[in-house]
Formats: structure tokens, sequence, C-alpha cells
């Protein structure tokens, strides 16, 4: 039996250790757990409760990481980082997720990829049902060329030119949100000051006239080789004119020029139409 220390996540000492853990065990289907960035994204974002973050729990072996578990945005709900060669800590990380994890009720929403056999069949066997399958797509260099062109009557916006408080205002109704944006100019500047995130390879368009519409943004991890999107939207009057896909498009030449050769997608059938693949699905496991 391997020399394994469990410990409380330490907010302001770990993220690096866990990062770097999650670079080092990637693989584009998630079967060793999530992409780095999305554990990135998910602590910067205004809406994510932080303020639990000291439940999370590490194993360690020799002081190196071997297993990871937490939730993106608050009580209620749990991931699972580990490889194969550690899927002996399961039952102690799904013991942690329940006593730890668990919302004021006693409920919680595991959140498992498809390729993680063995996270899944202890949850299975705990009598645990799937709930909910999230496809994400995702697009291989190597296959595919994203090469879509900018329609006519819009342009790019250099990133450094970027009015911040349209950019706010039209993220907020891309997502066919309604009434006054409840981020605001600073949440954004403050997920955009994470320690890997790189605002400066953003996508964003706006009419001739000067109207933001459509906007990318881009996490790039250099040890994987991959382009990691978050978010993407078009106000609800600029759709089905291909301003998405000429900002993926865009994405693409940028990235590639870096070396990239995986770009992460979503879950609409947008992404399979201009050349995506299927990724991974997320599964969301629940007691009934």
């Amino acid at each position: 039996m391997k020399s394994i220390v469990k410990r409380p996540y330490r907010e302001m000492c770990d993220f690096y250790k866990v990062y770097n853990f999650m670079v080092k065990n990637f693989t584009p289907d998630c079967k060793n757990g999530c992409y780095p960035p999305f554990f990135e994204y998910s602590l910067a974002t205004p809406w994510s409760d932080n303020s639990q973050n000291h439940r999370f729990a590490i194993w360690e072996e020799d002081n190196e990481i071997v297993a990871f578990c937490w939730y993106e945005s608050g009580i209620g709900e749990a991931f699972f980082n580990l490889t194969d060669e550690y899927s002996f800590l399961i039952p102690e990380m799904m013991d942690h997720a329940e006593q730890r994890l668990s919302d004021d009720k006693g409920k919680i929403k595991l959140k498992i990829y498809d390729g993680q056999k063995a996270v899944l069949k202890e949850a299975l066997d705990r009598g645990y049902q799937i709930s909910w399958r999230e496809e994400q797509g995702i697009i291989d260099f190597s296959e595919t060329k994203l090469d879509a062109p900018l329609p006519k009557g819009y342009v790019f916006e250099p990133v450094e030119k970027c009015d911040a408080e349209k950019l706010d205002e039209m993220t907020w109704r891309g997502f066919d949100n309604e009434g006054e944006p409840v981020s605001n100019v600073e949440s954004d500047l403050h997920t955009e000051a994470a320690p890997n995130a790189t605002p400066e390879l953003d996508v964003i368009i706006k009419t001739e006239a000067g109207e933001y519409v459509c906007y990318a943004g881009m996490w790039w991890v250099p040890e994987n080789k991959l382009a990691y999107l978050e978010p993407l939207c078009t106000v609800p009057e600029h759709r089905r004119k291909g301003l998405a896909r000429a900002a993926l498009s865009e994405l693409y030449r940028r990235t590639s020029l870096l070396g990239a050769r995986y770009m992460s997608g979503g879950t609409d059938e947008f992404y399979y139409k201009i050349g995506y693949k299927k990724g991974y699905e997320l599964l969301y496991l629940e007691k009934f």
C-alpha cells in the first residue's frame, strides 16, 4: 500500500500545485479529470463561492499531489481528479465528497467524466443515478482547419482597445440575460487577472459602427497544446450571420501560431457543424 497523506486545500499556496497536477495528467477526453483552465476559471469567476474552498481535499504521495476532490461553483457538487494508478483512493474521495461537499440538506451532485470508468462505477455502486449528460466538443487541429471569413459589415476589435464596459454589457446580453448585468467590469477584470489567463488572445467582433456583438475568450495552456475556449457568445440580433464561426477561426489562427493541437468547444450542435468532434461527456449523478 502506498503511503498517502490527505489534507485540505489551502487557497493561498496550493493553486499552482493543483494546476500543475492537472497539466501533468491532461488528456483530451478528461479521463483523469477536468482540464486545468476549467479549474482556474471556476476559481476566478465571481459566481464561484471561494469561501468554502478549504473543503476541497488533496491526496499526496511524497509531497506530490496524486488526487484532488473539489467543487466548481459551490457546496452541493463534486469533481474528481486522479489517474488510474490511484484508483484505490476513489472510495475515500467519494466519502469526502459526501461528508464535506454536500449541501445543507445532505444532497450532492457528482460530476464525473465518461472516461472516468472507475469513478463512475463507484458512484453507481453507491446508488447514484445519471440525471444529466453534457457532451462537449473538441477540435483536433491535425484533422480540421477553421478558416471562416469575417462577414461584411463587421471588424475585429483589437484587445488593447477594448471598452470593458461595452464588453460587459455585450456578454450579458449574449447569454440571453435581461435587465442590468449582475457582474461588472471589475469582476471581469478580476477574472482576467487569473495567473494563467491569456486575455490578449481573446477575440471581439464589432459592427463597423462600433457595437460589440460577439466575444470569444481564450485560456491558452502551452504545456498541453490546449486552446481552452471560455466563453463564447453573440448578442441575439446578430446571430446566424457567421460571427461565432469567424471568431473561432480567428482563435484557430492565433493559437495555431503558438503550437496549439486542441481547442475545446461547448454543448451546442453549432460546434459539430463547423468541424468539432465529441471530446467527452460530463455525467451528473444524484441519489433520488
